[in-house]
């Protein structure tokens, strides 16, 4: 698996050898087998956990693993510095008129990018396969999608909370299955799991039940299709960039229910940065070149 995503990071151009990279490890297989990669690979891993407080002490034994995971690897010579925030994310979700989930993933990403500046970080990583692609995609069908839907999520792409570091993920190349093969029975290296991934009534995780169904090869399937329809979007906006860009903004800011796509679009060609929209949750700023949205 190692020479695959070192690969993999070489093709897409997400990192050069020893750069410094935030690790974003929440304690599950996915994240403490992209630690694992990242620092056997070469790079310099800083380390940054979010504690939501949000499954009471499964939360805080989160934490305590990854500390206790640093702690196991540096005792073996190696070196990364660990990062943990605590949020109290459902007043944040009260206080902004959005949910849970919407709470902890701007929460998250705002502080990613925060840290990963401080720190002088090339890139965020964080750990989607391709069993999480296959859930994007079919959830954005479920809920209707335009053509960028259908792309899922690529290698690298703006951090959704602005700034100039990048969103990296490494293990686009591999599937959920032979990570923790990879964990279990070559690094022999523990995880620790989210009991909420088994509530069903979260639309992801009944995604991811009935995806437990289908075999390596057909998961592999749906992420090489995204990874095609990626290539035709990218060939569609350089031939209209003005029709591809406004298409492109829409699939950005449709979960934001924001109602002016149209003069967000023509405020960014017009540079006319600081100029701020407003959805019934969100905000839109132009800055640098960019549409940056944070909860009002």
């Amino acid at each position: 698996m190692l020479r695959r995503i070192q690969k993999y990071i070489r093709d897409n151009q997400l990192l050069q050898k020893g750069d410094r990279v935030l690790v974003c490890v929440s304690g599950g297989a996915d994240s403490i087998a992209l630690w694992d990669v990242l620092q056997r690979g070469g790079y310099e891993c800083i380390i940054a956990h979010c504690n939501f407080h949000l499954r009471g002490e499964e939360s805080n034994r989160d934490e305590a693993f990854v500390r206790a995971e640093s702690e196991r690897r540096e005792a073996k010579g190696e070196k990364q510095q660990v990062f943990v925030k605590d949020f109290n994310t459902e007043r944040y979700a009260k206080e902004h008129g959005v949910s849970i989930e919407m709470a902890a993933r701007s929460l998250r990403y705002e502080w990613f990018a925060k840290i990963a500046k401080e720190m002088t970080c090339k890139a965020i990583a964080v750990a989607h396969h391709q069993n999480d692609q296959a859930e994007t995609i079919l959830l954005n069908l479920k809920r209707g999608t335009g053509l960028r839907g259908l792309c899922g999520m690529r290698p690298k792409s703006d951090n959704p909370a602005g700034g100039e570091i990048p969103v990296i993920r490494p293990l686009l190349c591999t599937t959920r299955d032979y990570i923790e093969h990879y964990l279990r029975d070559i690094r022999k290296i523990a995880w620790v799991d989210d009991s909420t991934n088994n509530d069903t009534t979260i639309q992801r995780n009944a995604i991811r039940q009935q995806l437990a169904s289908y075999s390596k090869a057909e998961i592999e399937h749906i992420a090489a299709t995204a990874e095609h329809v990626q290539g035709y979007v990218d060939w569609i906006e350089q031939r209209d960039t003005h029709a591809a860009g406004k298409a492109k903004l829409f699939e950005e800011l449709r979960e934001y229910h924001f109602p002016e796509v149209e003069k967000i679009y023509e405020a960014l060609q017009k540079g006319q940065g600081g100029k701020t929209f407003y959805s019934p949750t969100h905000k839109a700023v132009i800055k640098h070149g960019k549409v940056c949205v944070t909860m009002v």
